[in-house]
């Protein structure tokens, strides 16, 4: 099952307001700020203040408004060389980083697909996997495991010809490895699995799972 989550037409509300409020006021009491600088900015500087403050919480819900969520169940029965196979796609992969997928906590979860902000990406349409790790970190989520991401796309092969997608780990050696899927211009619908420290195109969607 499939849905879309758009912005809402609606303004934030008197109780999110008062939530992000709650949130705030027991930070700044431990924040260990001193009394009379805080106060000058207060004064002074007030308005930029809120300014600022109010850029964070847009850019945090900016990130996270469109997404594509997806309930995916895995088999945790599956080694990785099943999990893929059960995909039905034709594989390209490095056999020693397939052995290497790191399998989640869970069977099964709601896995979010999101595309980076543009301003992301360098004047190529490119993004590192330093750089994408940056922009889970900005939604709250963390990559999702090569096979709850399998799951997604044995369960729908269709998703990923508009939809490419993947997602990323790190090995032993503290190296990016990647699974991805997609179908390329001859219909072939594809599984890559590789070691590669490169960079990504704006065409992809990346998976992700709430911490």
């Amino acid at each position: 099952m499939t849905s879309v989550v758009t912005p809402s037409e609606n303004s934030i509300t008197a109780g999110q307001i008062g939530k992000v409020c709650d949130l705030l006021t027991p930070a700044l009491r431990k924040s260990g700020l001193q009394n009379e600088p805080t106060q000058q900015v207060i004064e002074h500087q007030g308005d930029a203040l809120v300014a600022d403050m109010v850029a964070v919480v847009r850019k945090r819900v900016e990130a996270i408004s469109n997404l594509i969520v997806r309930h995916a169940i895995g088999n945790r029965n599956h080694t990785p060389e099943e999990a893929l196979k059960a995909t039905g796609r034709r594989q390209y992969v490095t056999d020693s980083v397939v052995k290497t997928m790191p399998r989640g906590a869970t069977a099964e979860a709601d896995v979010y697909f999101f595309k980076p902000d543009k301003s992301a990406y360098d004047k190529d349409g490119l993004i590192n996997d330093d750089n994408l790790a940056k922009e889970y970190e900005l939604r709250g989520l963390k990559p999702a495991d090569p096979y709850l991401l399998a799951a997604v796309n044995e369960a729908d092969p269709a998703f990923a010809d508009d939809h490419p997608n993947g997602t990323h780990w790190k090995d032993k050696d503290g190296k990016w490895c990647y699974a991805a899927f997609y179908r390329w211009y001859d219909d072939e619908r594809r599984v890559l699995v590789d070691r590669y420290d490169d960079v990504w195109g704006d065409y992809w969607w990346f998976a992700g799972v709430r911490k």
